[in-house]
């Protein structure tokens, strides 16, 4: 991703307006997930996320409650609406999955890939040219 075409920093919250975050810095990776937990945590057949380093990701109204959806990994939602803002995993704690919906201008944050395609619902034909990938992508 190339910050000078996006306007930082990008702003995004939820669907009741009680929390509101920031992102100071452009996306490190961004891209479409299909993994089960995705599904089952957003009710969405796939997500849109956008990696930003940890440090650049600021709360500026509110706090979200944490669920932890697995041994690795956490994500953070508004208590009040449910809307589900992010994703950390153990494994790399400088990073954070935003998840692109919660994003006031998602059209700045195309997603470049597909990742666990192999958990992706059969009736699903998404006609683009991204890389796909079975399970987790490269590394960015």
């Amino acid at each position: 991703m190339n910050a000078k075409y996006i306007d930082l920093p990008l702003t995004g919250g939820c669907a009741c307006g009680q929390i509101r975050y920031e992102i100071s810095v452009a996306p490190i990776d961004t891209g479409y997930c299909h993994c089960g937990l995705c599904r089952l945590t957003t009710g969405a057949v796939m997500l849109a996320w956008a990696t930003v380093p940890v440090q650049a990701f600021s709360y500026v109204v509110g706090q979200p409650s944490i669920y932890h959806s697995s041994a690795w990994g956490e994500r953070r939602f508004c208590p009040h609406c449910g809307a589900q803002f992010e994703y950390r995993a153990q494994k790399d704690p400088k990073v954070v999955d935003v998840n692109v919906g919660t994003l006031d201008r998602p059209d700045l944050v195309p997603p470049t890939s597909h990742v666990w395609v192999e958990d992706e619902v059969p009736w699903l034909h998404i006609a683009d040219d991204l890389p796909r990938y079975p399970t987790t992508g490269p590394e960015p």
